[in-house]
């Protein structure tokens, strides 16, 4: 069978049967001085570099379904990061944001917030299924699902990862019912107190800039108790401002939703949204707050 014959058959496969394929991302710091592989190695930084990486790959696939991390590795002077994806959209949306930029951006970001390192950090990443260099067929998605697929999971996840999973959860766990009753007109995120106050035009502005695709998640979860975005709302404000871009769609989303809840649109109902969309670190960044370790 010619190798056109075998594409096929793989996505016929990819049709019938329960997809799956591994990869190996590769990632590390341009910059002298910053090396992903010293917080990989030393215990206490160990938990914050996979929250980073746990993170950046939920910006990237747009959630935190249809993918897992099966282990890291040294792979001097790269980390290395073998992933496991589950389906062929969640697999399509990683290759996607590898192919614009957008995770190395995603992961730059993460890593300023939660390893202190510098604004803007660069990042070089790398991508590798099997025995094929990935960068070298970015142009050809199709081709990459099929070097993914054809590269099949060799080990089940690493007991290491599967405590840094444990350790992450546990951080996002919620409150135990020993915690103090929260005081009228505020709200409770991560075992903390929040003054429940209005959102403002910053608040907006803030969120546009962090939301991403998932702003459509947040709407969804914001419907259910405003009126102004429900039914086809959402999906209106995405024709109408596709143009324009995410950042539009957001912004418009949060002015919808101020416009019609007056002051009733309060930070502790977007939190709250944010928190139900899995969304912690867009949370903590509208709360200005150091993420919990």
């Amino acid at each position: 069978m010619d190798s056109a014959g075998n594409m096929k058959l793989s996505e016929n496969s990819r049709v019938n049967c329960t997809w799956s394929g591994c990869v190996v991302l590769f990632l590390k710091c341009k910059n002298p001085g910053s090396d992903l592989l010293t917080f990989y190695k030393e215990e206490p930084g160990k938990f914050s570099l996979f929250k980073v990486i746990k993170l950046t790959l939920t910006d990237a696939v747009g959630g935190l379904d249809g993918y897992e991390i099966l282990k890291l590795h040294d792979a001097d002077p790269f980390l290395g990061v073998e992933l496991k994806f589950m389906a062929t959209p969640p697999c399509k949306r990683f290759l996607d944001s590898y192919a614009c930029g957008s995770l190395p951006e995603f992961l730059s970001q993460h890593a300023s917030r939660l390893l202190g390192l510098s604004d803007g950090i660069a990042m070089e990443a790398r991508l590798q299924a099997g025995t094929h260099i990935l960068d070298q067929n970015l142009e050809d998605p199709e081709l990459c699902l099929h070097y993914i697929y054809e590269s099949q999971p060799v080990r089940l996840r690493d007991d290491e990862v599967t405590q840094l999973e444990q350790q992450l959860q546990n951080s996002y766990a919620p409150p135990t019912p020993t915690t103090p009753e929260v005081p009228k007109n505020c709200f409770m995120f991560q075992k903390r107190v929040f003054d429940d106050r209005p959102l403002t035009p910053v608040d907006q502005q803030r969120f546009a800039a962090h939301a991403g695709r998932d702003w459509k998640r947040v709407g969804r979860a914001l419907q259910k108790t405003c009126r102004a975005l429900k039914g086809p709302a959402i999906d209106n404000l995405a024709y109408e401002y596709e143009r324009e871009g995410l950042y539009e769609q957001a912004y418009q989303l949060m002015g919808r939703f101020i416009q019609s809840e007056g002051r009733s649109a309060r930070l502790g109902r977007l939190i709250g949204a944010l928190e139900e969309s899995k969304l912690i670190s867009i949370a903590e960044i509208m709360l200005g707050v150091q993420p919990q370790e």
